[in-house]
């Protein structure tokens, strides 16, 4: 794992950020062992997820909130056979991008390489 110019992690090999790559940095910046501080990955990870749960809305200033919003059910067509297929009403996460986390990835210029 590498940190780019910004301090930004970054797996040299996969270009993405995993949760082994969390834990590993929290591991180095607490200097806890690395099973402590997959638990406090872990916990904090768990407790976003409860509290989406039970509709909560979690926000971490200057990143961002996560919160649920329900989709209404609707009426598509399976594009094999052009059958109309009934979607249920269902609940989906979203993500919202905290105000200073917008406009930092404003200033970035896009990679074309990929």
């Amino acid at each position: 794992m590498l940190t780019d110019a910004n301090g930004a992690l970054a797996n040299e090999n996969t270009g993405k950020l995993t949760k082994a790559d969390l834990i590993e940095e929290v591991s180095k910046v607490t200097a806890l062992h690395w099973q402590e501080a997959a638990s406090v990955v872990e916990c904090i990870l768990d407790s976003i997820v409860h509290a989406i749960e039970r509709g909560d809305k979690v926000e971490i200033r200057g990143f961002g909130s996560f919160r649920i919003r329900q989709r209404g059910g609707r009426v598509a067509r399976n594009p094999k056979t052009g059958a109309r297929v009934e979607v249920p009403p269902r609940r989906i996460p979203v993500f919202k991008p905290s105000k200073e986390l917008r406009e930092m990835l404003a200033q970035i210029k896009p990679d074309r390489s990929k």
